[in-house]
């Protein structure tokens, strides 16, 4: 229940691929149930209070190219702008490189969306490419932005830290 309140957020839907979809409780199970076998989903929680905050992942994973496209959102407002879309987005990160040995992950974020360009910029994110007027809302244009990171650019890695208290 609590994604379909979020995703039907227009403040939040709007800067998401599923803005111009309602989605009805009764398909939020489906989707979830579709997430949970496809790509690498992982929930956003705070867990001193046990309440979910959002969600991130890793879609269209290929094994042979070793890319994927990240997704994240942060659905309670009430978090927005305190850095926890940055950190998971380095969790995932580090577990797409250190984990599965991706080499490429890249995703895709709306022009107007400045929040979170500038957050994917101080994850290591670079610009790839602009499709220039893709998104329309009402008599407005706007770009959508792809943005990648590759393994060698990537500057955490939380593995070799956890190894090093096991040598």
């Amino acid at each position: 229940m609590k994604y379909t309140e979020w995703l039907n957020d227009l403040e939040l839907g709007i800067h998401l691929v599923s803005a111009p979809q309602v989605i009805p409780l009764s398909k939020e199970r489906e989707i979830l149930e579709r997430l949970s076998v496809e790509g690498y989903n992982f929930a956003i929680v705070d867990f001193e209070k046990d309440e979910l905050l959002g969600n991130c992942g890793l879609l269209n994973v290929d094994f042979i190219n070793r890319t994927a496209e990240l997704g994240i959102f942060i659905g309670n407002k009430e978090y927005w702008n305190r850095g926890l879309g940055q950190e998971a987005i380095e969790l995932i990160l580090n577990f797409g490189f250190n984990i599965i040995n991706l080499n490429n992950i890249m995703l895709r974020v709306r022009g107007f969306n400045k929040r979170a360009i500038k957050c994917y910029e101080k994850c290591g994110f670079k610009v790839i490419g602009i499709r220039r007027e893709a998104i329309t809302f009402g008599d407005k244009k706007y770009g959508e932005i792809y943005m990648d990171i590759l393994a060698s650019e990537f500057k955490g890695d939380i593995v070799s830290k956890i190894l090093e208290n096991f040598e």
